[in-house]
């Protein structure tokens, strides 16, 4: 089989003249059909096959949600080559991170970004990137913002050059046909990344079969997607959602990618809570995808779409994920948006590029659940000793007591074997999958509520990523700093997550709020706006275990109002009740 013929020609057989895709920006619209789609990847795929470009092959984009990096996916993965993307905001280190270990031989990017009305030039960012991938043989730049100029000259390409689209385009052979290597059917096509809470992030390789039933399943059964329907989710190409969007062309469905803020309507001077309601009338919209954060938003400001005549007449289901969706935004959706949707809060991720907690179309909506585990998914909430108490309505770590199809086929690099199984089989044993989410299930309805991560992975505003991360910056750029502990605080009151990061300065070193300033600053410039942290507090001494590494999880729970059970492991346990005191004094 393959993957990407799969997703061109679905075996629905839609009129290749309708739409396939519509992109949309701040400022601009594009609508493309079957028949352009194929044609576009056919050309991308024949000038990738005439650079070289093998089953096998790593191919990366450091792009934008729009139609060239959905076509250079489909590219890729019809040769058989792996498809790896990270957004253009991401820092130059936090790239690195992640695509140098998976050596790609391409690399497709941006000219720059739009957002919030605003040009952001990546040309800085992409020099410093490619520089440091010896095994790189060509970079390819998108002029996703039109007439704005950009430098090949000085971008050094190690095992080769840069180009432009059109002029890679020009590679490509008019009597080249659009083929599709035909593969083993778990043959890898996605790498995604941990977030990189104990260093660099681990590369998470899903393959073809997995992927497209458990997709399929989830698009076709639990969210009635159909051919006629028009699909949407507001992502950057890195997170899972973006994966999960385009398996949508499998159902004959029209994707709607959107590259730009929430906030900003089409030409708009000004900033709108209404711009994506207006977006979703303007485009007949079926499916909404969004995070729990942005509806709280609008919750907040009390924005009500049908107070300004925006009719969401198309609209059949909003989907939330990122983070739980609070009951009162629950209350708030189908007032604002209507009474008939089917609203769901779903809960999965990047290891199972689906998800455990789904929409359902038999079941009830409650307010602050998930409304049913994902078909096939025999998932349960277990106490630390291992006993299933799904039943009893009691919170437990979210498990997986049975094989399902889209497991990772494996962890890119020399001890990937390894990493899996730590990553889910290290708690409970080998037969049994470890999320590292607390859940509790309700008994009476047979919904989820979640209840945060049970690791040390932070997650504000639905934006996953590690303390690692944090703490390299640190590590690179503060030597007054001596240690550092990053956690995430979330309790029942909170809306979101705030990221709180704990330094313990070297003896010389003085802690200022100057010093907070430029710690917040490097981290945005380093990583991105959604890496910085909300609190920056001295602290004096770091837990750590007794073979020195750090103790995120006690001082988690600790901050999110959790009754912290200290185990021996803990080497320095003592400095647990300064972490207590400080809780008590930023209730």
């Amino acid at each position: 089989m393959n993957f990407a013929e799969n997703l061109l020609f679905p075996a629905c057989n839609p009129d290749e003249d309708s739409f396939a895709v519509i992109a949309a920006t701040e400022n601009s619209r594009e609508h493309v059909t079957w028949r352009q789609l194929r044609e576009r990847v056919r050309r991308c795929t024949a000038s990738m096959r005439g650079m070289g470009v093998k089953e096998g092959d790593r191919v990366a984009g450091y792009v934008a949600n729009h139609t060239n990096a959905l076509v250079a996916m489909l590219a890729a993965t019809s040769i058989g080559a792996l498809w790896t993307a990270v957004s253009p905001d991401t820092g130059v280190h936090a790239v690195l991170d992640r695509i140098q270990q998976i050596e790609p031989v391409l690399l497709f990017a941006d000219n720059a970004v739009m957002y919030n009305g605003k040009i952001h030039d990546v040309h800085g960012k992409l020099g410093g990137v490619t520089k440091d991938i010896p095994q790189l043989q060509a970079l390819v730049v998108f002029e996703t913002i039109k007439n704005h100029t950009f430098d090949l000259s000085d971008i050094v390409v190690p095992s080769g050059k840069a180009s432009m689209y059109s002029t890679f385009l020009d590679n490509a052979s008019a009597n080249a046909k659009l083929s599709f290597a035909q593969l083993p059917a778990d043959h890898p096509i996605y790498i995604l990344y941990s977030s990189g809470t104990t260093g660099k992030p681990k590369c998470i390789v899903h393959g073809a079969i997995g992927t497209l039933i458990q997709h399929k399943k989830e698009h076709d059964i639990q969210c009635s997607l159909r051919p006629a329907d028009r699909l949407f989710y507001f992502t950057t190409c890195t997170w899972m959602m973006w994966h999960w969007l385009v398996s949508g062309l499998a159902t004959g469905a029209t994707l709607i990618l959107y590259d730009g803020s929430p906030f900003r309507y089409h030409d708009s001077p000004n900033a709108s809570d209404l711009s994506m309601p207006r977006l979703i009338d303007e485009l007949q919209t079926t499916h909404f995808g969004t995070s729990a954060k942005y509806l709280s938003v609008l919750e907040q400001r009390r924005a009500l779409p049908k107070d300004h005549n925006i009719s969401l007449s198309s609209l059949k289901a909003i989907y939330s994920t990122g983070s739980p969706l609070a009951p009162s935004t629950f209350h708030y959706v189908y007032r604002a948006f209507g009474p008939n949707l089917n609203l769901a809060s779903i809960t999965g991720g990047t290891d199972i590029i689906s998800l455990f907690g789904a929409p359902s179309q038999l079941s009830p909506v409650f307010a602050g659940e998930i409304q049913a585990p994902g078909l096939g998914m025999a998932i349960e909430a277990w106490d630390f000793t291992g006993k299933n108490i799904t039943a009893t309505g009691e919170p437990g770590d979210l498990v997986c007591v049975k094989p399902f199809p889209s497991q990772p086929v494996m962890f890119w690099g020399q001890d990937g074997a390894e990493k899996y199984r730590s990553s889910y089989f290290a708690t409970f044993g080998p037969r049994v999958w470890h999320h590292g989410d607390f859940v509790r299930f309700n008994p009476s309805t047979g919904g989820l509520i979640m209840l945060g991560r049970s690791d040390g992975v932070l997650k504000p505003s639905g934006v996953r990523f590690g303390s690692a991360e944090i703490y390299n910056v640190l590590l690179a750029h503060f030597p007054a700093v001596e240690d550092a502990l990053c956690i995430g605080r979330r309790r029942e009151s909170d809306a979101d997550e705030t990221v709180v990061l704990f330094v313990k300065m070297e003896e010389e070193g003085t802690f200022t709020q100057e010093l907070v300033g430029r710690i917040q600053a490097m981290v945005r410039r380093e990583l991105s706006a959604r890496h910085v942290p909300g609190v920056v507090e001295e602290c004096p001494a770091i837990p750590v275990t007794g073979n020195g590494k750090k103790v995120e999880v006690a001082v988690k729970q600790i901050l999110c109002g959790m009754d912290v059970k200290t185990g021996a492991s803990v080497a320095n346990a003592e400095c647990l009740e300064w972490y207590r005191a400080w809780n008590e004094r930023h209730p």
